[in-house]
């Protein structure tokens, strides 16, 4: 029956079998719709003005590629920018995805009322992320008056107040840890509801089969019942990274001391809103795109086709 079934659609026309199966399309329209909006057409978008030279206030002039070689051959704060993202997503993105799936593996084992409190301490900062932001300014002001300035100073551990995000010896490593923070939260939720998603009994079927200890269990039924969360929280955490610019912009100000902390969403905003570029803005933009798709495909080719 399911084969004649199959044959009977496939000899439909496409109309035809849109209007069959109607209703899967009308779920998925908002999706589709939303997606097409946020996502295809601010693509295509960057992309046709990644051409011009557009100011936000006369018509767009077509330029060819002269953004694109401006952009790699002279522009020497965009290469800083794209070699402190690519240092960002590189510590960041592997070192929280990590660290997401180790906490989520560890405190699923307490019991639940612990386990809930601290999935909680852990989704905090992504919740309330500019009171987080606030708190680490506060701790690390530049004057005697931060904490970290007055404690250190009190235990004579240092002469005298550190600029903390201006000092270059500084200020990217404290970025990139708070960063590592930050993003915490969205990867260890989706990790502990993975791991809620298996089965006791397949556990003591893997004792049954041999497994002899917790990290063959882990490497055995763990990781390949986890694929899809893992694919899912590996996305994010890249997405998070590529775009830590904000929390740079935050702590380090616009331009940064030195461009230390200058990535490619602080050179987007930088060229975009303060010198009014949008056509050179759209270009760099388009090529940030173009790098995340493709780290995205490289994370679906590292977990296989069947975490999508």
């Amino acid at each position: 029956m399911n084969k004649k079934k199959k044959k009977s659609e496939m000899s439909l026309s496409l109309w035809q079998q849109i209007y069959y199966h109607k209703s899967s399309y009308f779920m998925i329209a908002p999706f589709v719709v939303l997606f097409t909006i946020f996502f295809i057409l601010p693509v295509i978008a960057s992309l046709l003005l990644g051409f011009t030279y557009f100011d936000g206030v006369r018509m767009p002039k077509f330029i060819g590629l002269e953004n694109y070689v401006t952009m790699f051959a002279n522009d020497n704060v965009f290469i800083i920018g794209l070699k402190n993202t690519m240092i960002m997503a590189i510590l960041t993105g592997p070192l929280s995805f990590i660290l997401c799936f180790i906490l989520a593996w560890l405190i699923n084992e307490f019991p639940r009322r612990i386990r809930t409190v601290l999935t909680l301490v852990f989704f905090l900062p992504s919740l309330v992320g500019n009171a987080v932001i606030q708190m680490i300014q506060v701790i690390f002001h530049d004057d005697v008056r931060g904490y970290a300035n007055s404690l250190l100073i009190y235990y004579k551990l240092i002469p005298e107040k550190i600029l903390w995000f201006r000092d270059t010896k500084y200020n990217f490593i404290l970025v990139v840890v708070i960063q590592i923070w930050m993003s915490l939260g969205a990867g260890f939720l989706t990790h502990i509801a993975g791991l809620q998603t298996i089965d006791p009994e397949i556990y003591e079927a893997g004792v049954i089969d041999g497994v002899k200890n917790r990290f063959q269990e882990l490497f055995y039924i763990t990781y390949p019942m986890m694929k899809p969360f893992l694919f899912f929280s590996a996305v994010i955490q890249i997405a998070a990274a590529f775009n830590a610019g904000g929390i740079a912009i935050t702590l380090g100000g616009l331009p940064s001391n030195q461009w230390s902390l200058h990535t490619i969403i602080s050179h987007i905003q930088y060229i975009g809103v303060t010198r009014f570029e949008l056509g050179y803005a759209s270009a760099v933009s388009f090529v940030l795109t173009v790098i995340m798709i493709a780290v995205k495909s490289g994370i679906t080719k590292l977990f296989g086709s069947k975490a999508e």
